[in-house]
């Protein structure tokens, strides 16, 4: 990975990211470390690996239910896309009198 080095702490420790865009680095720093400390919060016993394994999970849970629903609006919006499109054609089939023009 290029970028510049930038320090964020993740779960009380400091780790040096490379990255492009720094806002965007500490933003997705800042998710981790939050989802971190909520998991340790309701399960203050458990070791760091485990912790930080549910939050790996959580964290995937999150990214794969928003892929579904982005996937979902776009076949949604095909659809749309296709159904106007094809009122369209009909449309200049019936003002051309039966023979479409292109």
């Amino acid at each position: 990975m290029t970028g510049k080095s930038i320090k964020v702490k993740i779960f009380g420790t400091d780790y040096p990211l490379r990255g492009e865009n720094e806002d965007f680095t500490k933003k997705v720093a800042s998710h981790v470390d939050s989802m971190l400390n909520r998991i340790h919060e309701k399960i203050p016993e458990q070791p760091p690996l485990t912790v930080a394994v549910l939050t790996a999970l959580n964290i995937t849970e999150e990214m794969l239910k928003e892929r579904d629903q982005q996937q979902e609006a776009v076949d949604y919006l095909e659809a749309e896309i296709t159904k106007l499109s094809n009122y369209l054609d009909n449309c200049m089939i019936s003002e051309s009198g039966g023979i479409e023009v292109r």
